[in-house]
């Protein structure tokens, strides 16, 4: 089991206090918002139990989030939404949610640890980019946790809106569930349109409304010669 607070103790020693942990949630799924979280947790007190968000059961993410919000220093979510992962492309729309969780932070961070490979732009904080992060970061898994459960609370909701395609079991993801009932209804709104199989879908969809203008069109011209 790797020390979880080895980057904060090393940076801590450099005389960074206030370090956040920066990490995201559904960057995959064919439909929903990319969710990003940030966390700043207290020097010396550790979550029992605290892990990549991937590696826990829904309930262990549950109880870790409550107690997470509890005793960190600060934390925060921001999201990114489909137009915008539509617009920027998925890796920009990720950065932006990230970006947004930490401007929404309270306490101005003096460091920032952050999943992945890429520092997120338009921060001045000084930044540490981890790949894997969420295994080797404390910070960093916190912030998993939360982006990924305020995700799946998201998606809950989402159902209501949507419910013929099951939002609440799989979150968006493209399980066999998903993919059945997408078929079936088509997209959503909340389907992201430049992921495969949505953009299939979309353009099949455009295709059979443009035979079908043609053939209402054909029907009216034929009217018309009748009517003459």
């Amino acid at each position: 089991m790797p020390d979880l607070f080895h980057y904060e103790n090393e940076l801590r020693g450099k005389g960074y206090t206030l370090i956040a942990g920066v990490d995201e949630a559904g960057r995959g799924p064919l439909a929903g918002p990319v969710v990003a979280a940030a966390v700043i947790l207290p020097e010396g007190r550790k979550v029992a139990g605290i892990n990549d968000s991937k590696k826990l059961s829904a309930g262990a993410r549950e109880r870790l989030a409550a107690e997470i919000k509890s005793v960190a220093v600060d934390w925060s979510v921001g999201l990114a939404t489909v137009s915008e992962i539509t617009w920027l492309n998925i890796h920009s729309a990720t950065l932006l949610a990230m970006r947004r969780a930490v401007q929404a932070l309270s306490s101005a961070p003096h460091c920032l640890l952050v999943d992945g490979r890429f520092s997120i732009p338009g921060l001045a904080f000084v930044q540490y980019a981890i790949t894997g992060g969420d295994g080797r970061s404390a910070s960093i898994a916190a912030a998993s946790i939360l982006a990924k459960v305020t995700r799946d609370h998201l998606m809950r909701l989402f159902h209501h809106l949507y419910p013929d395609y099951g939002f609440a079991s799989h979150k968006g993801y493209a399980t066999a569930q998903h993919l059945e009932k997408l078929s079936l209804f088509g997209p959503c709104p909340l389907h992201r349109p430049g992921f495969y199989p949505v953009r299939n879908l979309l353009r099949e969809e455009k295709e059979s409304y443009g035979e079908e203008l043609k053939i209402k069109s054909a029907g009216t011209k034929s009217i018309e010669r009748l009517d003459c």
